[in-house]
């Protein structure tokens, strides 16, 4: 008899922040993908519910335009979440965090998520801890403005000089840069930020933009050894 698909819990938190790559690698590894859409479009609440996540073999918490400490943006949801992924880690089901799911991730160990001291967005030097730990040293693309704080169950594997960006614990890591995006995806997110987001912040993206093209080998050879590196030595 062929054997069930493992199953991936997909927790995606805007309309615009899919799985991406990330996703298309998981279904290349024989993964069915069921994604949460937990906020609709223009809007910070929602009254989504989560799945258990002891029936999946997987959760992956995406991104978000969000802090996990702003309840009042998003009080309506935050707290059903961090106790999704408190089930999964109390049960052995890996997670891979990204980004926002990745500090939620923090968080839901006993951790905690707090502002960074400068924003980081666009192509960074992430330099990996030590040796033997699957996350290559190199450029990797991020758009963050704040870090979690590892509890003491967290083991950091990967940093740059504003924080830690690859962090595991038991079955479960996360990561605070974006694998899972294409030059097309940040462009959209680019296009569909205004202006003086960017002003405030004393970035510009048209750099970042034109660099995809010179990453581009790189990023996909480096994404695809984290995600062999996570299925097979972490989640396994």
């Amino acid at each position: 008899m062929p054997s069930m698909p493992r199953t991936a819990l997909v927790i995606q938190h805007e309309l615009d922040g899919p799985a991406g790559l990330i996703g298309e690698d998981l279904v290349q590894r024989g993964y069915e993908l069921n994604v949460v859409q937990v906020m609709g479009q223009g809007s910070s609440s929602s009254s989504v519910e989560f799945p258990d996540p002891t029936l999946f073999d997987l959760v992956v918490p995406l991104g978000s335009v969000h802090s996990v400490y702003d309840v009042s943006a998003i009080g309506t949801w935050i707290h059903r979440e961090l106790e999704t992924l408190q089930a999964a880690v109390t049960a052995g089901v890996p997670v891979f965090g990204i980004c926002f799911g990745a500090q939620a991730l923090a968080q839901a160990l006993g951790g905690s998520v707090e502002r960074a001291p400068r924003p980081e967005i666009g192509w960074v030097d992430v330099v990996a801890t030590g040796t033997g730990t699957g996350v290559p040293s190199g450029p990797w693309f991020t758009w963050h403005l704040d870090r979690f704080v590892l509890p003491a169950t967290a083991t950091p594997l990967a940093h740059t000089e504003v924080c830690a960006q690859v962090y595991r614990s038991g079955p479960s890591a996360g990561v605070q840069f974006h694998p899972e995006v294409d030059a097309d995806r940040v462009r959209y997110w680019v296009e569909h930020t205004p202006p003086d987001y960017f002003d405030a912040l004393g970035v510009d993206p048209r750099p970042m933009l034109e660099a995809f093209e010179q990453h581009a080998p790189a990023a996909e050879a480096n994404r695809k050894l984290l995600v062999e590196w996570f299925l097979e030595e972490i989640a396994a």
